[in-house]
C-alpha cells in the first residue's frame, strides 16, 4: 500500500521578505536641518519686519489724520487771516490814491504861495507852468538885481530844488523877460533860513 503525504507537497516553502528600513532621523545629512532653521528664521524675520512695518503705518495714518483734522479746523480762520490781508491791502491803496490825489491838488496851490512870497520889488510873472515836479516860471523884471533876488528866495524854499535862470532877454523899453525852473520836492529838508526874505508886496502872478 504507498501513502503519499499531500500534506508535504502541498506547503511551499516560505520566503522571508526583508523588512523596509524605517526613517531613521541619526541617519540624515545636518544641511537639511540647517536648511529648514534658515527658512523658519527667515519666516520670523519676514515677519517681525512686516509687523513692525505694519504698526509704523497705523501710527503714520493717525498722524496724518490728526494733522488732517486740525487742518480742517483752521482752515476757517486761515480764510479769515487771507481775507483781512485782502482788505488792508485794498485800504492801503485807496489810502495810497486818496494821499496822492491830495497832494496833486494842494501841490499848486502850495507853489503859488511859496512863489509870491518869494517874490522882490520890481518883478513880476506872467506865467507859471508845474508839470509833475518840475514847475517853469516866466516874468519880467526892471533890472537883473530884481531876477537874482528872486532866484536866491526861491533857493532858500526847502521844497524848491535847485531853481535855475533860463534866459534872460531886455526889450526896447528895457525890460527885462525871463524864465526859470526848479522841481517841487515834498518834505524836502531844510536848506536856508526861511523863504521870501526881501521878498515886497505888490507882486503879480
Amino acid at each position: 500500500m504507498i501513502r503519499i503525504n499531500l500534506l508535504a507537497e502541498g506547503r511551499r516553502p516560505v520566503i522571508a521578505r526583508k523588512a523596509k528600513p524605517k526613517f531613521a532621523l541619526g541617519e540624515q545629512d545636518p544641511s537639511v536641518y540647517f536648511l529648514a532653521g534658515g527658512i523658519l528664521l527667515g519666516a520670523l524675520v519676514a515677519g517681525g519686519q512686516w509687523w513692525m512695518l505694519n504698526s509704523e503705518t497705523k501710527s503714520l495714518d493717525g498722524r496724518i489724520g490728526v494733522a488732517q483734522a486740525e487742518v480742517e479746523a483752521l482752515r476757517p480762520i486761515l480764510q479769515e487771516v487771507a481775507d483781512f490781508k485782502a482788505k488792508k491791502e485794498e485800504l492801503q491803496r485807496k489810502i495810497d490814491v486818496i494821499t496822492e490825489l491830495t497832494l496833486l491838488q494842494q501841490g499848486p496851490v502850495h507853489i503859488m504861495d511859496k512863489v509870491s512870497r518869494a517874490l522882490p520889488e520890481l518883478l513880476w510873472l506872467t506865467q507859471m507852468n508845474v508839470r509833475g515836479r518840475r514847475v517853469d516860471i516866466v516874468g519880467t523884471a526892471f533890472n537883473t538885481t530884481a531876477i537874482a533876488a528872486f532866484i536866491e528866495n526861491l533857493d532858500k524854499v526847502p521844497e524848491f530844488y535847485e531853481p535855475e535862470p533860463g534866459s534872460v532877454t531886455q526889450d526896447r523899453g528895457g525890460v527885462f523877460n525871463f524864465n526859470i525852473a526848479f522841481t517841487f520836492v515834498q518834505d524836502q529838508p531844510q536848506r536856508g533860513d526861511g523863504a521870501g526874505a526881501g521878498a515886497g508886496a505888490g507882486g503879480e502872478i
